[in-house]
């Protein structure tokens, strides 16, 4: 069985979704494998990783909006809030998310699905430099 690691370095421009599926598929592709797992793994707090259509940013927007929605900036509630407004919520919305993911290789090629991308989700308004890191195994 064969290993290899990666660490990708993502800048963001504040909140969003950030594609990162070229990266991964040119990972998997420098490394012959052609039965295995890549497993992607950020190593952050106030952000999190997806596997979403990548087809019509309309998604993008929407998920967007439905994450404002469901954690709001403003909760008075909050303890946590030395780090800004925003702080609080971006840990909430990790939480409800995924900090790691496992997709399967077959054939030499991360198994997405026709209109499947793997983004990074940054839930803070500043930018930010992330890391995700790049985990394969297989033969």
């Amino acid at each position: 069985m064969r290993q290899a690691v990666q660490s990708l370095s993502i800048q963001t421009r504040g909140q969003g979704l950030y594609e990162v599926t070229e990266s991964l598929a040119a990972f998997v592709a420098s490394n012959a494998v052609q039965t295995g797992l890549v497993t992607a793994f950020v190593r952050h707090t106030s952000c999190s990783l997806l596997i979403q259509e990548n087809a019509d940013p309309d998604v993008q927007t929407d998920l967007n909006g439905y994450f404002a929605r469901l954690v709001p900036e403003g909760m008075d509630w909050l303890v946590h809030t030395t780090e800004g407004p925003d702080d609080m919520p971006a840990h909430i919305r990790a939480a409800l998310t995924q900090t790691s993911i496992g997709i399967p290789i077959m054939s030499g090629r991360a198994v997405l699905g026709t209109w499947q991308g793997l983004y990074l989700f940054e839930h803070r308004r500043r930018p930010h430099r992330r890391e995700i890191v790049l985990h394969l195994s297989g033969e």
